[in-house]
């Protein structure tokens, strides 16, 4: 009992610490990323890109008596 009290004490304190300085919640940020982040159109790699499968293709166990 004497660890889980300490440990919870201990977490405790953490957590309000950290809380101590996170900004308000009424406050939003000064600028969003997604308003920062530059979008380049053109993908540099091609949407679908060939791969070598080595193995068995998966197949579910749909039926875990039959194996």
């Amino acid at each position: 009992m004497i660890l889980l009290a300490t440990v919870t004490l201990c977490c405790s304190a953490v957590a309000g610490t950290l809380a101590l300085f996170e900004p308000a919640p009424g406050r939003a940020p000064d600028k969003l990323v997604a308003d920062r982040a530059v979008i380049d159109p053109t993908p540099r790699t091609p949407a679908q890109i060939p791969v070598r499968v080595v193995g068995a293709p998966f197949e579910p166990n749909v039926n875990p008596r039959e194996r």
